[in-house]
């Protein structure tokens, strides 16, 4: 459909028809500041496309408006007219905010036509009254001392908003007009007259003005309080001095209330302070007004009470602010005896659960056991029950017998019952616990009842089996149909849905899955009707105590969407140029199937490469067998034709049998050959042995590439892609890690062999530094030159001496004084090598046991050393080699 609809759009465009546009737009429309939410801006329409394809839902819209603001949305008037308003969410304020915003209006009809254009709004200026600040702007309230002189008292602060620099003056005024005050222009308050709290000025009420230049007022109220100055003597005006009062009230109860008053005050006892002069337990007096509450409990019948229900109190009251004077009265307090203790429960709310079934006659509650009455003496430890009543008690609960409070069941509970289901099969039953005896104290007593209910009725589905149809050619999450599974039991537990057998295809387990929520089926994959043209579903239906299962049978419904396949695929030819018009070329013969289209529904075309429609079909439609025949003449002499090799691309549709008008609506699949033809030309020579010239023909068989298997040379370059850069990623770390190795063992055979240089080895760093001189090294021992020491006419020891890799020899004359020192200096060395060695071995020339370290190579003699061993004489040896013993041998290793 949507492909039609788009040839349709196309077809308006190639006919002269008008895209998707809107009207009045791009345009200027102005706007208020601090315009009202659905205030209109501006006004346009669309014009819709040649397919008359309408508006989509939620077009047109405001996207990127400059600046960014949610000022403004898009209304739809009718199909094609639509305005854009304010939203209220922001304020459109022309002195603190933007005052353009560019909204850019997009429209997408149903085919995804869009266009866009600016709408640029302007914010206006308008005229907004000006506006107090601080307090003043909710009500401020003034506090003046009295008989303060007359002059300054406030000062107004107000702005204009449309002022943003503060340059343009404000008018200021009273607008209740006051002899007592006065207001300046610029907004100072000033007093007129001395007030006077005792000549009845205690407060005054004005309405302060303001106006800006264009005469734009605003007004906010003032209330100017006179504080009185408090210095008259205190004096008693409550007349009682007697109180009775009943025991047991509550600690805080407010019991006398004891007045005094100032002349300055004018009865205010905020500014006298109370105090209970005598000592008392039972009684506390409020400083600031007066009351005397009760401090603890009164209990009439235990305590000193009991032996004197009198008490008497001092009360003593004082000016506060100064202290200075003070007054005195005495009154009494009687406690009379009640009925004070109440009948109590041990527990007030009781909840219990009855099965649906219970029967009539159960008990459910006895509160005799519960309730109890500590007074000591009848009737004041007498108590009964009332009614039980409630929501929902009614006909179902009872006392038996009467003011027992025994609770029987006498109704039913039926968890079905539309009765019960309207109580929610909660009930609420109150019942009164009361003293028989004046006050008849009570107390409620809740119980609270529910209903368990109980499986009584099967899981049960809506139908006894299902039957939906569905076609071959809808997509994955095509909705199939929907089961629902019922369950008369209240209250209804949630149904999951499963399925247990059927719906498996030769590709995949199940081609169909249901949601377990709500029962719809539909397809996991495209059904084959071709295939499996009907499955057979077992749906399983649990709520977690029963099970039910129903049968679904789904009938997939036979679309035209299998192409025909023709044999062979491709075919190489070749043919002289002078082949007769009419003839089968080579015996070639088409065969084609198609799983879901007769044989006399195949129309047979040639598309590219029949080039001067050399060749046709035979028959060309009606037939699934078909041949290809030479249509005309080869041209080559005269011009016409340029091209020897023909490669014909053969269309294969099954539309043979509709009509024009069923064509278009019907599914129509094409399959395809490939045909390779070859024209030979005359030979240029006669050939005279043959009796008859011969064709060769040669069949070549090509591997053309197919654009339907665009993703094999596509996952082929990114595989590729995928390995090169995982074995350039090994390579490189391979390389780091060869580096780092190398890099420490050489870091470690460089202080090993600066740990391990003695006093009898060459200094390697020296030769070094002659050998980049060209100086030859030094002996360590004699530190003269190897030729200069081997030249000695004395006779000495042979020392054979590692210098890098090369070995030297030198002889040098030792005294014996000489031999000590070196003697000491190779035990000293051993002592420097000596770190931890965790190894033994004999010399294989002294057989004397040294000790190695296994990681480092050091080694040093088990038994210290104390002189040297006795040296072979020295023998005349060419330079370059040496006398081999035990210490050439240490030196070497």
């Amino acid at each position: 459909m949507q492909g039609a609809v788009i040839v349709l759009a196309l077809l308006g465009v190639t006919s002269g028809g008008e895209a998707l546009h809107l009207i009045h737009l791009p345009a200027t429309s102005n706007v208020p500041e601090n315009a009202p939410p659905a205030t209109l801006v501006h006004e346009f329409s669309v014009n819709l496309s040649v397919s008359l394809s309408p508006v989509m839902p939620g077009f047109p819209m405001v996207v990127n408006p400059r600046p960014f603001t949610e000022a403004f949305r898009v209304n739809r008037l009718s199909g094609t007219n639509f305005e854009v308003v304010t939203t209220g969410k922001e304020q459109l304020d022309f002195e603190t905010g933007p005052k353009v915003f560019d909204l850019q209006i997009y429209v997408k009809d149903d085919v995804g036509v869009t266009d866009v254009q600016v709408l640029t709004v302007q914010v206006t200026d308008v005229n907004e009254p000006p506006q107090f600040q601080g307090n003043l702007a909710q009500g401020l309230n003034l506090c003046v001392v009295e008989r303060t002189n007359p002059g300054f008292i406030y000062q107004v602060e107000a702005f204009d908003p449309e002022d943003t620099s503060r340059n343009i003056p404000l008018s200021h005024f009273l607008i209740s007009p006051s002899k007592n005050f006065r207001m300046s222009a610029n907004g100072t308050l000033f007093s007129t007259t001395e007030l006077d709290f005792e000549a009845g000025h205690k407060s005054f009420h004005l309405l302060v003005g303001v106006r800006d230049s264009g005469n734009l007022e605003a007004s906010a109220e003032l209330q100017v309080t006179i504080v009185n100055i408090n210095d008259e003597i205190p004096r008693f005006i409550s007349p009682r001095r007697d109180y009775s009062i009943p025991e047991e009230l509550r600690p805080g109860t407010i019991v006398a209330n004891i007045t005094a008053e100032d002349p300055d005050d004018e009865g205010l006892p905020s500014h006298l302070l109370y105090s209970i002069t005598t000592i008392s337990s039972y009684f506390v007096i409020d400083q600031l007004t007066g009351t005397i509450q009760v401090a603890q409990r009164l209990d009439r019948d235990a305590g000193e009470l009991r032996q004197n229900p009198i008490v008497s109190l001092e009360v003593l009251v004082r000016d506060r602010p100064s202290g200075g004077q003070e007054n005195r009265i005495q009154i009494t307090f009687t406690v009379e005896d009640i009925n004070d203790n109440p009948a109590t429960c041990r527990k007030l709310t009781f909840s219990i659960m009855l099965t649906e079934r219970a029967a009539n006659g159960t008990l459910l509650l006895d509160l005799n056991k519960f309730c109890f009455d500590d007074d000591s003496e009848a009737p004041n430890n007498k108590f009964n029950f009332t009614t039980p009543s409630g929501v929902g008690s009614s006909r179902r609960f009872s006392q038996h017998p009467a003011g027992s409070g025994r609770i029987v069941l006498i109704g039913d509970l039926d968890y079905e019952n539309p009765s019960n289901l309207a109580a929610g099969n909660k009930y609420s039953v109150i019942i009164q616990v009361q003293d028989v005896a004046p006050p008849y104290y009570k107390s409620n007593i809740y119980v609270s009842i529910l209903t368990s209910p109980e499986n009584e009725f099967p899981l049960i589905f809506d139908r006894p089996s299902y039957m939906f149809d569905v076609s071959e050619t809808r997509p994955a999450r095509t909705r199939v149909g929907q089961v629902r599974a019922t369950d008369a039991d209240l209250p209804q537990r949630s149904v999951v849905y499963s399925i247990s057998s059927g719906g498996a295809s030769l590709r995949y387990p199940n081609i169909f899955w249901i949601n377990p929520k709500t029962g719809e089926l539909q397809l996991v994959t495209k059904a084959d009707h071709e295939t499996t043209p009907v499955y057979i579903l077992t749906v399983e239906a649990s709520n977690g105590e029963d099970t039910s299962s129903v049968t679904i049978t789904v009938n997939i419904i036979g679309e035209n969407d299998e192409k025909p396949m023709c044999t062979p695929e491709f075919y190489f030819m070749a043919i002289p140029v002078d082949l007769k018009v009419g003839t089968n070329i080579q015996n070639f013969k088409l065969t084609c199937t198609d799983l879901d289209s007769s044989p006399r529904s195949f129309r047979y075309s040639i598309g590219s490469g029949n080039i001067n429609s050399h060749f046709t079909f035979s028959p060309n439609a009606g037939s699934n067998v078909t041949r290809l025949l030479l249509a005309s003449h080869f041209d080559y002499a005269g011009g016409l034709d340029k091209i020897w090799d023909f490669k014909l691309l053969v269309y294969i549709t099954d539309d043979n049998l509709l009509s024009g008008r069923r064509s278009a609506r019907a599914l129509v699949e094409t399959g395809t050959v490939t045909l390779s033809v070859k024209v030979t030309p005359h030979p240029t020579s006669i050939v005279t042995t043959a009796a008859r010239p011969r064709i060769t023909y040669q069949i070549l068989r090509e591997n053309t590439y197919s654009p339907s298997a665009w993703y094999v040379p596509f996952i082929i370059t990114l595989g590729s892609m995928l390995l090169v850069g995982l074995l350039g990623s090994l390579t490189v770390l391979l390389a780091k890690t060869v580096y780092r190795h190398c890099s420490s063992m050489t870091r470690k055979d460089k202080k090993q062999l600066t740990k391990k240089r003695g006093p009898l080895s060459v200094n390697r760093s020296a030769e070094k530094k002659n050998k980049s001189k060209n100086k030859k090294p030094l002996c360590h021992v004699c530190k003269t030159g190897i030729k200069a020491c081997s030249e000695n006419p004395i006779v000495g020891v042979a020392l054979q001496v590692g210098v890098a890799s090369k070995r030297l020899q030198c002889c040098a004359v030792l005294s014996p004084a000489d031999m000590k020192n070196v003697t000491g200096e190779a035990a000293v060395e051993s002592v420097q090598m000596n770190t931890v060695f965790d190894g033994e071995a004999a010399d294989p020339v002294t057989g004397e046991i040294y000790e190695f370290n296994s990681k480092t190579g050091a080694r040093k003699w088990k038994v210290p050393l104390t002189q040297l061993p006795n040296w072979p004489e020295p023998s005349p040896q060419p330079r370059g080699t040496a006398a081999e013993g035990p210490l050439t041998k240490h030196a070497e290793k």
